[in-house]
């Protein structure tokens, strides 16, 4: 038997990156999949995916910066499966364009707190009335090494991804009566698509923009530092599963120890 045998895991952004990778292993593990993704190529890619390795996969196309739409997409997967027992909020990113808070364009500000931490906050807030009503379940957030350490220039993104840590702490501590934990992963750098057009394919490729020069070049101090959208995957198919039922309101540097030395 499969580690979430059963399951009914909603997944956003599962189009690509580290979700798609999540997508793929929860499945695997016995769960069901509710592949959450604004562009329909990616999500029905995933979808196949999934399916084509003998997994359950359902898309459904969802704009987490639109309540409407968030609501639309739980009700649908009740609907579809019957319950919900995981949420795996991994939809977001930053842009490019962001900068230090006396220099950035305000119009990232809108894009990246909407995208990183409105569709974190929407995802629970309908996401969780279905999970106490399965008895309970696991909410993984994503949140990102540059909320841990103090040396990131992206201001917008660091502020979004603080944000989610203390969300998820404030979820974890009144959502535990009913039986749901709530946990945040903070990843370093992964070379997922997104990760790879900005930054090159591989951790030596030279990088596009200045700031990304200055980004790769202090992650070369770090063993461990670039990962795979896998490595990360695990990291939320254990805190999704039942093994980690004594870890709430943790936040899990999945850094290779960037943010700790």
């Amino acid at each position: 038997m499969g580690r979430l045998q059963d399951k009914v895991a909603f997944i956003t952004g599962a189009g690509s990156g580290i979700a798609r990778a999540a997508s793929r292993l929860f499945a695997q593990e016995g769960a069901k999949i509710v592949i959450a993704e604004l562009k329909p190529e990616l999500g029905r890619a995933s979808e196949q995916l999934v399916s084509d390795a003998g997994g359950d996969a359902s898309f459904i196309e969802t704009d987490v910066t639109k309540e409407e739409s968030v609501k639309h997409a739980i009700q649908q997967t009740v609907s579809r499966y019957g319950k919900l027992d995981i949420l795996y909020n991994c939809a977001g990113g930053s842009v490019a364009q962001d900068k230090r808070v006396t220099d950035v364009d305000m119009w990232v500000w809108q894009h990246t707190q909407s995208l990183d931490l409105l569709g974190t906050f929407l995802c629970c807030r309908h996401g969780i009335p279905e999970l106490i009503k399965a008895g309970g379940g696991a909410i993984v957030n994503m949140t990102s090494v540059a909320a841990l350490r103090g040396s990131f220039a992206g201001h917008v993104y660091v502020a979004a991804k603080g944000g989610i840590i203390a969300f998820t702490k404030a979820l974890a501590g009144e959502y535990a009566q009913y039986g749901i934990r709530a946990n945040a992963i903070g990843p370093g750098l992964v070379m997922t698509d997104r990760v790879k057009q900005r930054f090159g394919d591989t951790p030596d490729a030279p990088a596009i923009s200045p700031q990304a020069q200055a980004i790769k070049a202090q992650f070369k101090r770090y063993p461990f530092s670039v990962g795979e959208p896998e490595d990360i995957a695990r990291v939320a198919l254990f805190l999704a599963s039942d093994e980690a039922r004594m870890i709430t309101g943790a936040i899990l540097p999945a850094d290779g120890g960037l943010s700790a030395y």
